[in-house]
């Protein structure tokens, strides 16, 4: 029988399983049935960031609207499709975007508007706590931003009791349990992999540095509970059904899997949780994650050592600028299209720019593009500004500026990974999700030249991390076991997907393209002094 045959019968009894995640952009929910590998529904809503008295934040009303909002385009989709309603699910799990800042007093009460992983102001706290670790403490890390507020004697220090991630956010009030999945957890404190839990000697050490500060709590007391993928993480109880589902349908008792982090939730999306496996995600942020199978001999400001949703130690590399300067000029383009009186779409927009891309130079004719709208770490810069820059006797034209666009959405991406190239590490297998990778053939061709390795796409890689954790709920419900054992055997075993070799030509071209890359920085740190 197909999926769509079965779906209506999984729906009204309940079988179905809902991801749900909090991207930059959008929420999403997606709705797997008895086959995880299937997706019988899904819906969005559109959300942006604001820049609020310098700060990156989301306004947590709109969390809420905006998971509403998800959901309930979800139930319409389900209706389309199947004309019946879910009333309840097998299985729930919670995904967002990781790291960042949500402090909370004894009674709940959020204490400083959310600062999100964007945010680049914690130079400071992030450097001090590297030194005190030995470990590399990127800025975006919630034990950075609360050490920053610490440092910064910030009026709302004395009344924090507990800190959150989006997700965990999230899943607190729906189920009613702090706790969080192991993969988010060490986007906010390291991780002692044979624990698996927060390293405790690490938590000892920060709780002497602030001994003599206002911060009232213990460490181990203001970080949610750790758990690892399998693990059952609550149900789903009236207060969250009623938050989630105002009309009333929706009724308590699902479990939960542990609430995730985006990057875990992509590295499920592309069956990327094994020793020598990774994957790229390419949205807002752009990141890769590696499976390591040692310990890396050197702490690197690029690299974030963080862990897969069971626990196994991953490098990360992280840029906070992604795919959002790109979609910036598409826009223009579509714009320009509408203007001629041209009825397309912005998928077809996409479309036919991405395809003149590959008519372009290999080494996008002279032409350079930098997509830093926010701070950069890896570059150096501490805020963005994007760029597009040519010498007068480059080659200005579509095919090429498209390309040099595409490239800047790895710049920065392969300054990280020559790092993990020069640590000895190997990846036998790498594969990449999100919407730039729709077009076939394009994103996926330059990003296997950028890494120098074959680059993987699977029919699911669209469907990203509210599959990816709808997957994770799927895993727990079942009762847990092995995650790479369940995606290799239950999930991937008859997806298909499709390999891009390196061309020799595009290897070439975009060295030459990162080689001019790294030397024009210099005139993105003097646009930051400047403008």
């Amino acid at each position: 029988m197909t999926a769509a045959t079965t779906a209506p019968d999984t729906i009204v009894a309940g079988r179905a399983v809902l991801g749900i995640e909090l991207g930059s952009t959008r929420i999403k929910a997606c709705l797997i049935g008895d086959d995880p590998s299937d997706v019988i529904a899904s819906g969005s809503h559109e959300w942006e960031n604001q820049l609020v008295d310098g700060v990156w934040t989301y306004a947590l009303d709109d969390v809420w609207s905006g998971l509403q909002a998800a959901y309930a385009d979800l139930v319409a989709d389900v209706r389309r499709s199947y004309s019946v309603e879910p009333t309840g699910f097998a299985a729930i799990g919670i995904s967002a975007m990781m790291h960042g800042y949500l402090a909370f007093d004894s009674e709940g009460e959020s204490l400083v508007p959310f600062r999100t992983w964007r945010n680049t102001t914690t130079g400071d706290a992030a450097t001090e706590l590297t030194g005190l670790f030995g470990v590399n403490i990127p800025l975006r890390w919630s034990i950075a931003h609360l050490h920053q507020a610490v440092r910064d004697a910030e009026p709302h220090v004395p009344a924090i009791a507990s800190l959150n991630t989006l997700a965990g956010y999230v899943h607190e009030r729906l189920t009613g349990r702090r706790v969080l999945g192991i993969g988010d957890a060490s986007g906010m404190f390291p991780i002692d992999p044979d624990a698996p839990t927060y390293d405790a000697d690490f938590q000892a050490r920060y709780d002497r540095l602030v001994n003599d500060t206002p911060l009232a709590h213990p460490l181990r007391e203001l970080l949610p509970e750790v758990l690892v993928a399998g693990q059952p993480a609550g149900e789903l109880t009236a207060q969250g059904a009623a938050l989630l589902d105002p009309t009333g349908a929706l009724q308590p008792g699902a479990v939960f899997c542990p609430p995730e982090g985006d990057a875990g939730t992509g590295m499920v999306a592309t069956n990327a949780v094994a020793p020598r496996t990774g994957n790229v995600s390419a949205g807002t942020s752009i990141f890769a994650m590696v499976v390591l199978e040692r310990p890396l001999q050197h702490v690197h400001h690029e690299l974030d050592i963080v862990t897969t949703p069971a626990g196994d130690p991953v490098a990360m590399v992280h840029c906070n600028n992604g795919a959002s300067e790109l979609a910036a000029w598409a826009g223009m383009f579509h714009r320009f299209a509408e203007a001629a009186g041209l009825a397309v779409d912005i998928d077809t927009t996409y479309d036919v720019l991405f395809k003149e891309a590959l008519n372009g130079a290999p080494d996008a004719g002279g032409l350079l593009a930098y997509n830093h709208l926010a701070g950069e770490p890896i570059a150096g810069l501490t805020e963005g500004r994007p760029l597009f820059v040519r010498t007068p006797d480059s080659r200005l034209n579509l095919a090429n500026a498209m390309r040099a666009h595409l490239y800047g959405v790895f710049g920065t991406l392969s300054l990280g990974m020559q790092v993990l190239t020069e640590e000895g590490v190997k990846l036998e297998r790498m594969a990449a999700h999100g919407g730039m990778f729709r077009t076939a053939g394009v994103a996926q061709r330059f990003l296997a030249a950028a890494l120098d390795a074959p680059v993987e796409v699977a029919e699911s890689a669209a469907e990203g991390g509210a599959w990816g954790v709808a997957v994770l709920a799927a895993f727990a419900a079942a009762g847990g076991g092995d995650l790479d054992s369940y995606l290799r055997d239950r999930v991937f075993a008859s997806t298909e997907s499709r390999t891009v070799q390196p061309g020799v030509d595009d290897v070439a071209g975009y060295a030459a393209y990162l080689d001019r890359y790294r030397a024009g920085l210099a005139v993105e740190r003097a646009a930051v002094t400047a403008l």
